[in-house]
């Protein structure tokens, strides 16, 4: 990353046969880094449907159309896989989940600049567009933000836009990889990148699934429930390739476990339920899902949430402590706060010990952990010195 390439704009080129793409593929191969950007479609899908990858480097830009027919993909499977060039993306985690799916494996090495920017003080979830403004003093057209990327053929104006996606960003990573040198928090983004080059970070297991609707109840056999139907909802969209909402909706599906149907004529009378669904091969997928969770002895049972579990609750001014405390931290080294814990690990510091959260480990142990506990610990008061919160160590 030490290397700092004299980028240059020239007119992007429509990667359509496989010969182009390895000889492209083969001199990207032989720079310190390439940017890169997909575009996608999975309105209609379960499995997002890769149609356009973007490719940077010093001189090329490329916009490969990754439906061309007969293309043969795999020589951008190994510019990925090579160890020798950093992949840069912003906001990586679907494109990397679509990498993963059609190669395999995720891009490595990879950076992050969305990630880079938390780190190096540009606030929560700093968008392209606001670090392009910022680091290359470029404007982005916004027009085909909502494009038909699935449409044939593309248009001019949809292969400029697609190709401003990566030529900016070669001038933001630059820029950033300097100041966070500057910095030393170069290792800090790497740890970032650990987890999102992690592929269990992207496996969709449907026995989790239920995870995702947070439901609100401590009653551990309506949460067999819960768990048995998004688990068949989950394989169900996959295997049909659809979008897990449009087969059946989050609400419907809670409903489903609060009823607890065993027949069809039951099943059908929960709110968005066709009688041709409760009465076909979905719906007796389903059933045959909750008869099943009705079955399980109390040890199988899934456990509630954390918030929905006996115990002493955690104190509402202790949390807010914590919230000032990290805000305090987050201003002094110039990060993110999203980025260095979130509202539930503040929720776990107020009530556990030492919990097992990323805001101990590492970089942000140094930056907030140390203090939280020792705020907790009473070893830390805060106080306002001018307009700032001032930290007393006891």
């Amino acid at each position: 990353m030490s290397r700092r390439p004299q980028v240059q704009d020239t007119d992007p080129v429509l990667i359509t046969r496989s010969e182009e793409l390895a000889a492209l593929c083969a001199r990207l191969r032989a720079e310190p880094f390439v940017t890169v950007d997909t575009e996608f479609m999975r309105e209609r899908t379960y499995w997002p449907e890769l149609c356009v990858v973007q490719l940077a480097g010093e001189k090329d830009v490329a916009v490969i159309d990754a439906m061309a027919e007969g293309l043969d993909l795999s020589p951008l499977g190994e510019l990925f896989a090579d160890p020798k060039v950093t992949k840069v993306f912003h906001a990586a985690r679907q494109d990397v989940e679509i990498c993963i799916l059609r190669f395999g494996a995720p891009p490595r090495p990879l950076f992050d600049t969305q990630v880079a920017a938390m780190v190096a003080g540009f606030g929560d979830q700093a968008s392209y567009d606001s670090l392009v403004r910022a680091l290359a003093g470029a404007q982005i057209d916004k027009a085909h933000r909502f494009s038909d990327w699935a449409a044939r053929p593309l248009s001019a104006a949809q292969i400029a836009y697609a190709a401003a996606d990566v030529t900016h960003l070669r001038r933001v990573y630059t820029a950033l990889v300097e100041r966070l040198t500057q910095e030393s928090r170069l290792s800090w983004v790497a740890e970032e990148m650990a987890e999102l080059t992690d592929p269990a970070t992207y496996r969709q297991d449907p026995e989790t699934a239920w995870e995702r609707l947070k439901p609100r109840s401590g009653n551990r056999r309506f949460l067999a429930a819960v768990r048995a139907a998004a688990a068949w909802r989950e394989r169900e969209a996959q295997r049909v390739n659809i979008p897990r909402q449009r087969l059946v909706r989050d609400e419907t599906l809670l409903e489903i476990a609060a009823t607890n149907p065993a027949t069809p004529a039951e099943l059908g009378r929960a709110r968005g339920i066709s009688k041709g669904f409760a009465e076909g091969k979905s719906g007796a997928g389903l059933l045959t899902a909750l008869a099943a969770a009705r079955e399980l002895p109390d040890s199988a049972l899934p456990e509630p949430a954390r918030d929905q579990r006996q115990g002493p609750p955690a104190s509402p001014a202790l949390i807010a402590l914590l919230k000032v405390l990290l805000a305090a931290k987050a201003e002094e080294h110039h990060v993110a706060p999203r980025l260095i814990a979130s509202a539930d690990e503040l929720e776990r510091l107020a009530v556990e010990a030492e919990p097992q959260v990323p805001a101990l480990h590492g970089w942000r142990r140094q930056v907030f952990g140390q203090a939280a506990l020792a705020l907790k610990g009473g070893r830390l008061a805060l106080g306002v010195e001018g307009r700032r919160v001032k930290l007393i160590e006891g």
